[in-house]
């Protein structure tokens, strides 16, 4: 615990400082093309973070592309934080000033106890069953070697790339020589539970509002992963990143902003969001929104600007699945660009992609991935729990809701509804499109529950509120305050262990079998398909003759065993 409360820190100065930093870049563009100097009202220290959150990942990313993530990486990251608080010290100073004076002493002690918390959490619990797959023999490559060519030959799994490995290896510490750390999902974690509780602080209503409901979602998922997110997994990444972007973008579009700045902040997140995992890439339908307002005021530099982050913040992604793959975006062959020598084959990738969507429906028989809807949907639900089960009744019914809804206030034209109506659109539209790909609860239950809650909590908030006062949402929080803070507090008690209160509990170890290849040592497990983060290089089969020249950093080749 006491390990990862530093790097939690760690994390949070080199963020908040990178971020500040991105904010002033781009709001000194802004300043720049308007020929004035005006303040970011809208700009808050955890969204200074995100934005570092964003410049650290893309960074890790085009880092790993040309060296191994590691102790360099680090320094350097570290070099471009203290020039940019040098290059910005008179408005770091004056941002710095401005937070002592609005400093609240119970608020500070709220969020250092939460901060302790998801320390201790992250410390312990359960290790995803994928990090024992793949997850941390991603992120070893990354630290021993960056990205290798055609490493999806080794393992196909090895190409499904995730900014979050990268992210995790350039906080592991591993080039201190003791263990690798995986403190990400954590942290997130706990960012996210200051932007929950940061509604009891804010000036304004009392009354509950739509983010309001996302927020409580998000609790609710914080709750479910608190034993799980030890592990990297890429799902808690984005789920994470997503409910934050939801709840900012809908308090700005409740506090009534129409400055297109912060929405197109939250855009350049949402790409970050897309390189996490392509599940959550829909939510970039955003974009119009601060788009549309650009135009309209012809602000053709400020369009271009935006465009060009988002396209750099994307590309170190997409040139990772290129290296990874020979393909860009793996295992998706539609797009079919590149003829490289460690390309992984198109019927390999297809399969991959075929047991992808099969699995989401909540089998691994490939040969039914033609089935219909009305062939693989009764045994898909049944397989959902009671309680999404009812999530998913609540989405299906919200989203015929919000058509009505829609073309009524089309109909009547009242456009002060549309902001708001287009957000909750984008993420209904998100629900869609995973339920039309792969619609495992794991990938998408962020846009399955909040579906639910945005459709129904705006009839809530928009009729039904102004007579009950607030009362039947109030008691809905209490009673699923009681329960879920119950359930936890039973949970942690019964499983309180001392053993992690100094170093972070360690990726599983799994036994193995050693063979040679070109001169180095391989690893297959003993029994099963997981090998861990120890046994490296590993696969969960012994592979034959897959480099394409004496070392490993020239890349690897299919042998045609690669499944």
């Amino acid at each position: 615990m006491i390990s990862v409360t530093g790097i939690f820190l760690y994390m949070l100065i080199t963020c908040y400082v990178l971020g500040f930093c991105c904010y002033e870049l781009l709001a000194g563009f802004r300043r720049k093309q308007e020929k004035a100097f005006h303040e970011e009202p809208h700009r808050t220290w955890t969204g200074c973070v995100y934005a570092g959150v964003a410049f650290t990942v893309f960074y890790a990313q085009m880092f790993s592309i040309f060296y191994k993530v590691g102790l360099f990486a680090n320094v350097l990251l570290l070099i471009l934080a203290a020039a940019g608080v040098i290059f910005y010290r008179d408005r770091f100073g004056e941002e710095l000033k401005r937070l002592w004076n609005q400093k609240n002493i119970k608020r500070a002690m709220v969020y250092a106890l939460l901060f302790l918390l998801y320390a201790y959490g992250t410390s312990r619990g359960i290790e995803h069953y994928d990090t024992g797959l793949y997850h941390a023999q991603s992120i070893r490559w990354i630290e021993e070697y960056g990205v290798i060519r055609g490493l999806g030959n080794l393992h196909s799994r090895l190409a499904y790339n995730s900014a979050a490995f990268p992210w995790t290896a350039l906080y592991s510490f591993r080039f201190l020589g003791g263990q690798s750390f995986h403190c990400g999902a954590g942290f997130l974690a706990w960012l996210l539970s200051v932007v929950c509780v940061s509604r009891f602080w804010e000036k304004g209503s009392r009354r509950f509002r739509l983010s309001d409901f996302v927020r409580v979602m998000a609790a609710y998922y914080l709750f479910n992963i608190f034993d799980e997110m030890i592990s990297p997994a890429s799902d808690y990444f984005m789920v994470l990143l997503v409910f934050y972007v939801v709840i900012r973008w809908l308090m700005l579009v409740e506090d009534g902003v129409t400055d297109y700045f912060p929405y197109a902040m939250l855009c350049v997140l949402g790409v970050t969001i897309l390189t996490m995992k392509l599940s959550g890439a829909v939510i970039l339908l955003l974009v119009w929104y601060p788009a549309i307002q650009m135009i309209r005021q012809k602000r053709w530099k400020e369009t271009g600007c935006f465009l060009l982050t988002g396209f750099l913040t994307a590309l170190p992604y997409f040139i990772r699945n290129v290296l990874l793959s020979g393909w860009l975006v793996y295992p998706f062959t539609s797009i079919d660009l590149f003829d490289l020598p460690y390309k992984i084959p198109k019927g390999a990738a297809e399969y991959d992609a075929r047991e992808i969507k099969v699995w989401g429906r909540g089998y691994s028989d490939v040969t039914r991935y033609g089935e219909g809807i009305t062939e693989w949907f009764p045994d898909w639900f049944r397989s959902l729990s009671l309680t999404d089960k009812g999530f998913f009744l609540l989405a299906v019914s919200g989203l015929v809701l919000l058509v009505g809804i829609v073309l009524g206030t089309l109909i009547r034209k009242k456009k002060d509804q549309l902001p708001v109506l287009f957000s909750v659109g984008v993420v209904n539209v998100c629900f869609v499109f995973w339920m039309a790909t792969s619609p495992l609860v794991r990938y998408g239950c962020v846009f399955l529950w909040l579906t639910a809650v945005l459709d129904w909590g705006y009839v809530y908030v928009t009729w039904i509120q102004r007579f009950d006062r607030g009362r039947i949402a109030f008691l809905f929080l209490i009673l699923l305050g009681i329960y879920k803070a119950g359930a936890f507090g039973i949970e942690n008690v019964r499983n309180f262990t001392p053993e992690y209160f100094v170093k972070q509990k360690d990726y599983e170890h799994f036994d193995t079998i050693a063979y040679d290849m070109h001169g180095y040592t391989f690893y297959y497990p003993k029994e099963g398909d997981r090998t861990g983060y120890d046994a490296f290089p590993a696969a969960p089969w012994q592979k034959e003759d897959i480099l394409i020249g004496e070392t490993i950093q020239e890349g690897l080749s299919d042998d045609g065993k690669n499944r």
